[in-house]
């Protein structure tokens, strides 16, 4: 690559640091390579060929996301090579919701200064992601910012598309009551309420390495574990039984996701004491003098995913989730009459 200018990088561009972060990341980026891609890196786009055997009505479904202020906890433990797991798993854990499997993938990285090695630890993280969600790493960009933002420090953001035939979309109007509500646990916090985290362990003054017995841990290592990507274990659900619904417990927590995923007339009836809270959460919760109900409207609560099945399909499901990924998915409640959105006793 001949490309340089010597006045751009004054200006505190480097172009060439630019063509060595690609070069050093094109090994993480080759894992999540697929026969359906037909491109490298470099073009102006990244072409994927969609295979649609079997589908009478095909449907793109596509979803959108970041990874938020938890990227100060990286930048604070200078650790960059999980957060790409956690920008992966933001959107391609919603494009499961509607009942597609995600084909490809593109992020976006605007940092203050291009360190080569810096990037390539990011991206490494989002190849990660890629090759367990099963989809394409099959483009990006990365933009240099001078004076928009420290040079030690940058953003991430990335896109996903999926694709379900259209008689296999999931419908919530099939829903009624008894319904199991099972759910998928979380790893952790994952890439929600890190504003709220941050202020109650005052992380820019803490001590992020030192270990937490709580926690089994050290707090950093902790707030860092990535966002469980759902996608595998899902789909096995999906070509198993009739999936009704699922909801991908984000910001907002319970109060704001679960109702999404249910129809207009009944509620989702959870015993707090069913739900597997997770120790981070607890600490959270302790530390911050945080009311129970901001918990659960703010946090996953150690619940990354619910899934709305039929009771009849309820001991199937867990099976199937059990072979494929997530053997201590549960029975966390069910559906009932009422508008409450989510009943928690």
């Amino acid at each position: 690559m001949k490309s340089y200018s010597d006045t751009y990088k004054q200006a505190g561009v480097d172009v060439t640091a630019g063509y060595q972060a690609v070069e050093l990341m094109k090994e993480h980026v080759a894992r999540t390579m697929t026969s359906s891609v037909l491109t490298g890196l470099g073009g102006f786009g990244g072409l994927y060929e969609l295979d649609m055997t079997g589908m009478t009505h095909p449907v793109l479904v596509s979803g959108t996301d970041g990874v938020g202020t938890k990227l100060k906890i990286a930048f604070l433990m200078d650790k960059h090579d999980t957060v790409g797991i956690d920008c992966v798993a933001m959107c391609v854990n919603d494009i499961i919701c509607c009942g597609a499997k995600p084909q490809f993938f593109l992020d976006y990285i605007a940092i203050g200064k291009n360190v080569p090695e810096k990037v390539a630890q990011i991206v490494a993280g989002v190849a990660e992601g890629c090759v367990q969600a099963g989809c394409a790493l099959v483009g990006g960009e990365t933009a240099e910012h001078p004076g928009m933002m420290p040079a030690d420090e940058y953003d991430l953001a990335g896109f996903s598309v999926g694709i379900v035939d259209k008689a296999k979309i999931l419908d919530k109007e099939t829903q009624v009551p008894g319904d199991v509500l099972i759910a998928l646990p979380s790893s952790g916090v994952h890439s929600n309420g890190f504003s709220l985290v941050r202020k109650v362990f005052n992380v820019e003054n803490a001590d992020l390495t030192t270990y937490v017995e709580k926690l089994g841990a050290p707090l950093g290592e902790t707030l860092l574990t990535p966002t469980k990507i759902y996608v595998k274990p899902m789909c096995a659900l999906f070509d198993a039984i009739t999936v009704k619904s699922v909801a991908h417990i984000t910001g907002g927590g319970f109060y704001e996701n679960m109702p999404r995923a249910i129809k207009d007339g009944l509620s989702a009836k959870i015993k707090k004491s069913d739900v597997r809270v997770l120790p981070i959460f607890k600490l959270i919760q302790q530390m911050g003098k945080i009311p129970e109900r901001d918990m659960y409207n703010t946090f996953n609560m150690g619940v990354g995913m619910m899934v709305c099945v039929a009771k009849e399909d309820a001991q199937k499901a867990l099976e199937v989730l059990k072979a494929n990924g997530e053997p201590d998915a549960y029975i966390l409640g069910e559906l009932a009459e009422g508008d409450e959105g989510v009943i928690l006793e």
